[in-house]
């Protein structure tokens, strides 16, 4: 039996959720009755489920569906390379915020609240775009790494660590496809 890990994204992004309804709650919903007979295994770690219920107000038919299962972190081992580059992509990211933000500080313009706006949206760009940036987004891969599952997200980050350890994913996107088959 096939197993996935969900991501927030796939009910939360409007280019994932699409296929199951317009809003998170709608996307939820849909999801549920689109996957009552698939042949599949679907799990979330617990603080993903946490995160979607901001998004979501009833989860709770989702519940019986999706087995929240937390990734058992101190059996997991992760070589050491990973953790190398990661540490190198997380340095170049501190120097290239850095220099946005010398950047902002040197602009004389009066216009301070369009440029703190740009500096938002170029700092998140800079340091957060294509990396795992929380422990939600790390227990979904650790998860998928035990459990020998396919993740299913449109994060960038995710995908990218992903494929460094080995972990298969799917486009959230993609998913609604692959679920007629299952």
């Amino acid at each position: 039996m096939k197993k996935f890990i969900l991501d927030t994204s796939l009910f939360v992004n409007p280019a994932a959720r699409t296929a199951f309804g317009k809003t998170p709650q709608a996307s939820v919903d849909g999801f549920v009755k689109k996957v009552k007979k698939a042949d599949a295994e679907f799990y979330m770690p617990p603080s993903i489920f946490k995160e979607l219920s901001y998004f979501a107000e009833d989860l709770s038919r989702l519940e019986t569906i999706v087995k929240k299962r937390a990734p058992n972190i101190y059996s997991i081992y992760l070589p050491a390379a990973v953790f190398h580059e990661i540490i190198d992509d997380v340095r170049r990211r501190m120097n290239k915020g850095l220099r946005l933000a010398e950047e902002f500080a040197r602009d004389n313009r009066p216009d301070n609240d369009e440029k703190l706006r740009k500096l938002r949206e170029k700092y998140r760009e800079a340091v957060r775009t294509g990396i795992v940036d929380s422990q939600e987004d790390f227990e979904i891969i650790l998860l998928a790494y035990q459990l020998e599952a396919t993740i299913i997200t449109l994060d960038e980050g995710i995908i990218r660590l992903a494929n460094r350890i080995g972990v298969q994913y799917l486009e959230a996107n993609k998913f609604p496809a692959l679920l007629k088959t299952l």
